[in-house]
């Protein structure tokens, strides 16, 4: 079998970070966001998150904006849109039994919003904590910002301390 080309393999979204070694991710809106969007590397991003094996895309971008690009080249994806006013809890409650289910099956998710700010890093700790991968909210920041080289603010502490209170996978 012949080798892909560099290109043919895509480029590393932005800040990509492993939360969950090859099970668990998180990065920037492939593509960027804003101004800063560019079809191509759209594209370029899509493809590398294709050809790493990666089961599902997870998107908490409050709009549907961009979804179809991966039905175009051929990754499967979620849309938990997770807008400023949205109730955490209620979001939170929701996707992270999902998460669990498709990590349970041998996924490998990628988490993305626009940017990887608080929200997203809130997020991804909110369910290493909930799911009792770490369970002090204090290591539960440390980890998430080792990880991601970003210090968490006070929303994505307040996510952690949401899904601390949401009933656990084990607690129906």
């Amino acid at each position: 079998m012949a080798m892909k080309g560099k290109w043919a393999q895509g480029i590393t979204p932005r800040h990509f970070s492993w939360i969950i070694k090859d099970k668990l991710a998180v990065c920037e809106r492939p593509g960027g966001y804003g101004h800063n969007h560019r079809k191509v590397r759209r594209q370029e991003e899509i493809i590398w998150i294709r050809e790493q094996g990666f089961t599902r895309v997870v998107s908490l971008i409050a709009s549907p904006h961009n979804l179809h690009n991966y039905d175009e080249l051929g990754v499967e994806w979620v849309h938990c849109p997770f807008a400023a006013h949205d109730e955490p809890a209620r979001v939170l409650g929701a996707l992270y039994p999902q998460m669990r289910a498709m990590l349970a099956d041998g996924g490998k998710l990628l988490l993305h919003g626009d940017e990887l700010g608080d929200r997203v890093c809130g997020v991804a700790a909110g369910y290493l904590h909930w799911a009792g991968l770490i369970t002090s909210s204090p290591d539960t920041i440390n980890a998430i910002e080792r990880l991601t080289t970003r210090q968490l603010g006070p929303a994505g502490r307040e996510l952690i301390s949401v899904a601390a209170r949401l009933p656990g996978p084990t607690q129906g």
